[in-house]
């Protein structure tokens, strides 16, 4: 079967990203690839591919072809480093090792279903909790804001993802964003009593129709407050608001790198059961 690789117009466009698409067919589609370029400064060396083969029409070339197209638009782009994800133990798995991607981190992800879910969790002296949805309310946006650079030290493996710059106008944008898809982003969140500041939060995206799983964005932790319990005090009443305000919800999805062991133990503790690991692979371009 003769293969054409055809570049198409994607309209997924995102206010820092954009991303190219192409459709391989011979007499039916048989494979796409997806990549996504970055526009923030710090990230503009960054690509991230998404290529998917039909298993009936492998270990033809398609996938070769798929990744020629896009390698040569990372580069045509300027991006200097393209991620690809694939669960461990996958053709996708084989693919990218065989292509001379490396892997840069390992991801656990994991499942807690919410009709089992009773988890407990005692209050941290000193702090208290609030929560809201959507756009972080304009008395908490700046510490909120503050809070998020906590995300810096987060485990990334090998995989230089650039410097993430947060402010106040990004921060209402994410939520915005996620608004805009008909989605709903639901935050609780640890104040430091003395200061009524952020310090903690955790945030999940629920779908919009209430039913499916949840996906949750982050927990975060400011580092001079860790270590006294509040990652699991947050996520105990995340869980609570959340079956509550959602009954038809079945699930929450979360992913944590391997290396990061708190937080593994943490979602352990509340019940989190692992679903799959994925490899997270770059590729240094010349």
């Amino acid at each position: 079967m003769s293969i054409t690789i055809t570049p198409l117009t994607d309209p997924d466009y995102r206010p820092f990203s954009r991303r190219l698409a192409w459709l391989a067919s011979g007499d039916h589609p048989v494979g796409s690839a997806y990549l996504r370029l970055h526009s923030k400064p710090s990230q503009e060396h960054l690509a991230e591919l998404e290529l998917s083969v039909h298993p009936a029409d492998r270990r033809q070339g398609i996938g070769s072809l798929l990744l020629d197209a896009a390698l040569e638009a990372a580069a045509e782009n300027g991006a200097t480093t393209v991620l690809a994800d694939a669960t461990v133990g996958s053709a996708g798995d084989a693919f990218l090792a065989a292509r001379d991607f490396t892997v840069g981190m390992r991801l656990v992800y994991t499942r807690l279903a919410l009709a089992d879910a009773k988890p407990t969790a005692e209050p941290v002296a000193g702090y208290r909790l609030t929560s809201w949805v959507g756009v972080p309310p304009d008395e908490l946006i700046e510490s909120f804001t503050v809070a998020r650079a906590a995300m810096s030290d987060a485990p990334l493996g090998d995989i230089a993802y650039g410097e993430e710059v947060w402010d106040v106008a990004r921060s209402r944008q994410v939520a915005e964003v996620v608004a805009q898809r008909g989605d709903l982003l639901e935050t609780v969140a640890a104040l430091e009593e003395s200061t009524g500041e952020v310090v903690a939060y955790t945030e999940l995206v629920v779908p919009g129709n209430g039913q499916g799983d949840a996906q949750h964005y982050g927990t975060v932790v400011v580092p001079t407050h860790r270590g006294r319990g509040l990652s699991r005090w947050l996520k105990t009443e995340q869980i609570r608001r959340t079956t509550q305000r959602h009954p038809d919800l079945a699930g929450l999805l979360t992913d944590t790198a391997a290396t990061n062991q708190p937080m593994r133990r943490t979602n352990q503790s509340l019940g989190y059961q692992e679903t799959h690991q994925v490899h997270r692979y770059h590729l240094l371009l010349n």
